[in-house]
């Protein structure tokens, strides 16, 4: 770092108070675009709580924080391997009245994308793996009590700012509870968002699941903004925004809220 790159360093620390250092501009947006893609070679820690109403004929609540690492590995010259993980803990009123609440570590969803380090001639990124769900809930409430598995795929282009694409999966359930029903479920998450030369990011997804036992889908939209921030060494972004449900099961919630923390590692 040059002395004047050191000492407008040294201003905006002394404005900033709380903040330990900044980043150079080019840098903050580079970071805030990696994290914008699924399969980046990025270490981070997604924290989000996620807060969801007008479930059942009560309107009950349901809050979920979802604990969810994204690490990559490099397995050779031209391929990563990219480990994302769910971890939700899930706190829920009844959705009668009368009953009661009912909370407890959810199942766990484990997913793996082989992903070529270059981008195809096209400019686009890509990856497929498998994935996995698995019967970790401490609560029958708040757990299906199956093993499943099945395919994983994301796929989407950087341009301008602007970041496109999908990611999706198929779950089938293999083992467990006999006497619980089985799993037969896609999710489909396409995904837009715009990143400023500032590292903010605006952004709109929607988090969609087709349920094929019971014919029924599950649509939120979300639209979301974040921020990226430096505290001292550490590059955290902060994200918030609103969700709407489009399709819903009987039942299902009206519309939601949610916040994430985001701890980002650069390798």
């Amino acid at each position: 770092m040059t002395n004047k790159r050191w000492v407008r360093g040294a201003l905006a620390l002394a404005c900033a108070g709380s903040i330990g250092s900044v980043f150079a501009q080019g840098d903050a947006e580079e970071l805030a675009k990696k994290l914008a893609n699924p399969v980046a070679s990025l270490i981070s820690v997604p924290i989000k709580l996620n807060w969801d109403t007008g479930i059942g004929p009560a309107g009950a609540d349901r809050s979920t924080l979802l604990v969810q690492p994204v690490v990559p590995f490099d397995i050779s010259k031209d391929w990563n391997l990219i480990s994302r993980t769910i971890v939700p803990y899930v706190s829920a009123q009844s959705p009668v009245a009368g009953g009661s609440r009912e909370s407890g570590l959810g199942d766990i969803t484990q997913s793996f994308f082989f992903s070529p380090k270059a981008p195809t001639a096209g400019g686009w990124i890509w990856g497929v793996g498998p994935v996995l769900y698995l019967p970790s809930a401490t609560n029958d409430r708040v757990g299906a009590e199956k093993w499943g598995a099945g395919p994983t795929f994301v796929v989407l282009k950087q341009r301008n700012g602007w970041t496109y694409g999908a990611l999706a999966n198929h779950i089938w359930s293999f083992g467990g509870n006999d006497s619980r029903a089985d799993l037969n479920m896609t999710f489909l998450q396409p995904f837009v968002s715009f990143t400023t030369k500032s590292a903010t990011s605006f952004g709109v997804n929607t988090e969609s699941t087709y349920d094929w036992k019971g014919k029924q889908w599950t649509v939120p939209i979300n639209l979301s903004v974040s921020q990226l921030m430096k505290f001292g060494a550490q590059p955290v972004s902060f994200s918030g925004g609103v969700r709407t449900y489009v399709d819903r099961p009987p039942g299902g919630p009206d519309w939601g809220l949610f916040f994430t923390v985001t701890f980002l590692f650069p390798t």
